[in-house]
């Protein structure tokens, strides 16, 4: 059995954990395991991942306490480097690279780095940090992978991107359980007091990326014209407070509901009439994907890209257009037919039933 160890969930589910575990409860267990190293006190999916054999070792954070991150980070590779043929560091950012480092002097073979967005999401600092590690990152990295190609021109150099290990593993999804499916819609609307309403939906971190101020301006336009329109925002992120007081000074706090971290995400976008999705980079924007697969129309901004566009259902808009034209655009998204999406979806390579083997043979590879 080839051991894997793996670098990249958080404690919030958000599109890249969505993406590791969509892999993992799939993939042949008798023949590859992941364990997962983290440095938070907890993180999304830790259960499931203990009942599929997975062991979870947590280190302190580095922006905690640095002492202390570097001697536990050099504790555990100490104790357990021996145990793994690969590494696989999942990240949004460049601005540490220690994992890599520590695979490669403990000798792990197969160093993995894979780029799951496609711009600087953090501080102006790790944005430096982030810029000198991709000059240096072929040095510790043995496989370079990304979502797209527009978040592998983000991690690599263009040689990287002509490298014969360079690869684009597609965020893939179970198709089927976002199907569209009008009992699961009767009910969760049902649930939600969403029966007889236009319901907007948008699913993400809240965060400055996802520009969900913006998402309120649209759904101000919205609800001026349609007063039986609700906005379901589910996620949760360091700007929640600062969006619940937006939500109140454009007067609709009745008509937004704050659904936080949600399990159910497959069943709440069969509620939805519409997603929009104006985020300001992306390095694909799985959700997207999802709500397509929903039969959903979706309005996003020219900044997702274009790979995210599988079927029909999407219209993008720029940045700059007003909330008036987003509105319109999310109201005319709203009249789509929900149909069955699935062979699109997997035409275009985003079926998890198909791609998993292809996963297990590359990380079944030798250097």
């Amino acid at each position: 059995m080839r051991k894997i160890l793996v670098f990249g969930m958080n404690d919030n589910p958000g599109g890249m954990e969505s993406f590791i575990m969509s892999y993992y409860r799939r993939i042949n267990r008798q023949r590859i395991q992941f364990d997962f190293l983290t440095n938070c006190p907890t993180i999304a999916y830790e259960d499931e991942i203990e009942q599929l054999g997975g062991r979870v070792f947590k280190i302190c954070a580095r922006s905690r306490n640095y002492r202390r991150y570097r001697q536990q980070l050099t504790a555990f590779f100490e104790a357990h480097a021996a145990d793994y043929s690969a590494v696989w560091l999942n990240t949004c950012s460049l601005a540490n690279i220690d994992y890599l480092k520590m695979a490669k002097r403990y000798g792990i073979p197969r160093r993995i780095i894979h780029s799951h967005n496609a711009q600087n999401m953090d501080s102006p600092l790790r944005g430096v940090l982030h810029l000198l590690n991709k000059g240096s990152v072929r040095r510790y990295a043995t496989d370079f992978w990304a979502c797209t190609r527009a978040a592998g021109a983000f991690f690599y150099s263009p040689a990287l991107l002509a490298h014969p290990r360079y690869r684009e593993i597609p965020n893939a999804i179970d198709t089927a359980a976002y199907t569209f499916d009008p009992a699961v819609r009767e009910q969760v609307r049902r649930q939600l007091q969403g029966e007889d309403k236009l319901v907007v939906g948008h699913v993400g971190r809240l965060h400055f990326q996802k520009n969900q101020t913006f998402l309120l301006e649209i759904f101000k336009e919205i609800y001026a014209r349609r007063p039986d329109a609700r906005l379901w925002l589910v996620g949760q992120g360091e700007d929640e407070d600062k969006l619940r007081r937006r939500t109140e000074e454009l007067g609709l706090t009745a008509a937004v509901r704050f659904l936080g971290v949600r399990q159910d995400v497959s069943a709440l976008m069969q509620g939805m009439d519409v997603f929009v999705f104006p985020s300001l980079f992306e390095g694909l924007g799985i959700v997207l994907i999802e709500a397509q697969a929903a039969g959903l129309g979706c309005v996003t901004s020219s900044a997702v890209p274009a790979d995210a566009r599988v079927t029909d259902l999407i219209t993008y808009l720029p940045l700059d257009a007003a909330p008036a034209v987003w509105a319109q655009a999310a109201l005319e998204g709203a009249t789509a037919q929900r149909t069955d999406r699935r062979a699109e979806i997997a035409a275009a390579g985003y079926d998890i039933n198909t791609q998993v083997s292809a996963l297990e043979r590359l990380l079944e590879e030798s250097v």
